[in-house]
């Protein structure tokens, strides 16, 4: 079990360390098209390395490549990136139901 300590100021030392605070103002700067363009960036990202992981696997059933090592770790790259873009993708979702289910 871990224990945390609440009094952060005798972890740090008494040091004055800012740590940055993201309000309304800071998050309507880079707006919803730049959301959009991150995740259309990580989407891309996911789709490379998919394609990657079949071209690896490609290569190795022609007999192209015999590193069976690097194209176990290609697919595994490729398959942890899919689940956590199928893991984001849920919990927007699971989000925009709740706010559509909030009484007005």
């Amino acid at each position: 079990m871990i224990n945390l300590n609440p009094n952060v100021s005798s972890v740090t030392g008494g040091s004055n360390i800012q740590v940055p605070k993201v309000g309304v103002g800071q998050a309507e700067k880079g707006g919803f098209s730049e959301t959009v363009k991150a995740v259309g960036k990580y989407v891309s990202e996911v789709d490379q390395a998919q394609h990657s992981s079949d071209m690896s696997i490609n290569d190795l059933l022609t007999g192209k490549n015999e590193d069976i090592v690097s194209v176990v770790s290609e697919f595994a790259k490729a398959d942890m990136s899919f689940k956590l873009l199928v893991g984001v993708r849920n919990k927007l979702i699971e989000a925009y139901k709740q706010t559509m289910n909030m009484p007005l």
